[in-house]
């Protein structure tokens, strides 16, 4: 890893923000409301600003996948001053395993999902915290590239208290909240956590925006930076799209893809009506991501989750 910029010795200095989707399917509306915001608040900073194609799930991640999700973006009218490819950055994770399994943080994990479901911890994120059945484990003589299981970081006891901008509290004891999370996965594929980690800090990311489902690994990702040597980014998660059943508007809950609201959308139509979803205009008139920029500020975006309706021609907002 190069090293990292610490954004609170330097002011001054530009603001280093990033966009981070999956493209583990096609664009959706939760996809890009949180693409605009990050869009607006670098640009309403004078921020660099770049996209990072979040690709490490081989199964799902494809090419044709990742260049839709490109071209969605542009679509709603939102650019980058860099891009960046997550799948092409495995030489840097793999340099902050080897640096992790240095110090005595890795371990090797047998465990299946069915065995944390049966152990039946609640996790802050809403899934099943790890209950530490292998923690004890030690890697193979030959080091992590020689296991052939999953590989976990051994969290230290305590609490951690990050700081979000909006005000969210972030404060938890990660590794009873969340348990010790996978770093790389049985097949060999990076995990989440410790990808973003390393390319925030490879990148010299000094801001975050993010949606508040992603809140609950904050934590986790300060304990990373601290057993890396890197600097922790600025914090703020935004309000989520979610379903009627109260579920976060994703891929995998049927929400509708970008291409079904191209059809039925004009992308100033589509803007309108996601600045709208956010607070930032009163109805969902037509408008411009740009035209957006000079009156953009947090306070008058919207902090409570808004509940989205597809009616196969359009999309509700539903009245809390």
């Amino acid at each position: 890893m190069s090293g990292a910029l610490d954004a609170s010795a330097t002011p001054a200095a530009r603001e280093r923000c990033r966009f981070a989707p999956s493209p583990s399917g096609p664009a959706h509306a939760g996809t890009l409301l949180a693409g605009l915001l990050a869009w607006l608040d670098a640009r309403s900073l004078g921020a660099h600003l770049r996209l990072r194609l979040e690709d490490g799930d081989p199964a799902r991640c494809t090419p044709a996948r990742a260049a839709q999700m490109r071209e969605a973006l542009a679509w709603l009218g939102l650019d980058w001053d860099a891009e960046s490819v997550q799948s092409e950055r495995r030489a840097a994770h793999e340099a902050a395993l080897d640096a992790l399994a240095a110090a005595g943080l890795l371990y090797p994990c047998a465990c299946s999902r069915t065995d944390l479901r049966r152990a039946a911890l609640p996790a802050a994120d809403g899934g099943w915290a790890y209950p530490g059945t292998c923690r004890a484990r030690e890697l193979p003589t030959g080091g992590w590239r020689e296991a052939r299981e999953a590989l976990r970081l051994r969290l230290p006891d305590g609490r951690v208290e990050p700081l979000d901008e909006g005000g969210l509290d972030l404060a938890q004891q990660p590794r009873l909240a969340m348990g010790d999370p996978v770093l790389c996965r049985r097949d060999g594929a990076i995990a989440y956590h410790l990808a973003v980690v390393v390319d925030d800090a490879d990148e010299r990311i000094t801001r975050v925006v993010r949606g508040r489902d992603l809140a609950p690994s904050t934590a986790i990702h300060v304990v990373l930076q601290r057993a890396l040597g890197v600097s922790t980014p600025r914090y703020r998660h935004h309000l989520l799209l979610l379903e009627e059943r109260g579920a976060k508007l994703a891929k995998l809950h049927g929400a509708v893809a970008w291409l079904a609201l191209r059809e039925r959308y004009a992308p100033e139509a589509l803007c309108g009506w996601l600045a709208c979803a956010a607070g930032l205009q009163t109805a969902p008139a037509p408008v411009r991501a740009a035209d957006l920029v000079a009156g953009f500020a947090w306070p008058r975006v919207a902090t409570r989750d808004r509940v989205v309706r597809w009616t196969g021609r359009e999309l509700l907002l539903v009245a809390p």
